[in-house]
């Protein structure tokens, strides 16, 4: 299982995590492991990783994201 971390912008408070996890949990191949404020880690069991996926569900949402590096 491979693990990333996204840098998430416009999550503030304790709903915008909510619905952050929510969207990557409703992502085909994306496993939650921790949603905080301005960042979510995550894990995958597909290679290589739908980080893009995840991150076009994010903008979709209104939280555009990037692979932390």
């Amino acid at each position: 299982m491979s693990d990333f971390t996204l840098r998430i912008e416009n999550m503030h408070c304790g709903s915008c995590v909510r619905r952050v996890s929510q969207t990557l949990a409703s992502t085909s191949g994306l496993h939650v492991k921790e949603v905080r404020v301005g960042a979510a880690r995550v894990s995958s069991n597909q290679e290589p990783a739908p980080v893009d996926a995840a991150v076009a569900a994010l903008a979709k949402a209104g939280y555009p994201a990037h692979l932390e590096d």
